[in-house]
């Protein structure tokens, strides 16, 4: 995956701003203008904070969209779709900081499992559950943000979720990795 550059960062910042001003502002704004990797297909997470607590985190975990529509959608869903919270209202606007982190490919980790915490980089790497029907989802600032160690963010992911804290223990759960380039304001 091709890295984007810090100005191509603010951009992806600038249009994630932008849409919720338009969308949720009701204010005419004018949108950057996008570099040519915002029409590649790229993984990215949105994520809201207010007074430096989450208050939306929605994303697509692989390249299924561009990256400027992937940005747009996922900005106005953290702000509008997040179960965790309601809608975002016009009047918070000025207190919401905006991050965007765009994703490398997940891979799977083909390790035993037992040796998964040993091949997870925290601060590195994100990672992806997926087992008995169910999946989740932690972006890899977050294990920094709550000062865990390897294991803790395995457990995390796999309460994220809905699964039992340990089971990532299982082979037949899956874990991947991925990285995340984190742009914020």
């Amino acid at each position: 995956m091709e890295v984007l550059t810090p100005e191509e960062g603010r951009v992806a910042v600038q249009l994630a701003r932008a849409v919720l001003e338009e969308k949720i502002g009701r204010k005419h704004v004018d949108y950057p203008a996008l570099p040519p990797v915002f029409s590649e297909k790229r993984g990215v997470f949105v994520t809201l904070k207010k007074r430096g607590e989450l208050r939306g985190c929605i994303g697509f975990p692989t390249p299924v969209y561009p990256l400027g529509q992937a940005i747009s959608g996922a900005a106005l869903a953290a702000a509008l779709e997040d179960p965790r919270f309601p809608p975002l209202r016009a009047g918070e606007l000025p207190e919401i900081r905006i991050e965007v982190t765009v994703l490398s490919v997940p891979v799977p980790l083909t390790c035993r499992a037992s040796e998964r915490p040993r091949n997870i980089m925290v601060g590195t790497h994100g990672l992806i559950v997926r087992g008995m029907g169910r999946s989740g989802l932690l972006l890899p600032q977050v294990p920094l943000e709550w000062g865990w160690d390897a294991p803790e963010f395995l457990d995390h992911t796999c309460l994220k979720a809905g699964l039992a804290r340990g089971c990532w223990k299982d082979e037949r759960v899956e874990v991947y990795t991925f990285e995340g380039q984190i742009f914020g304001e």
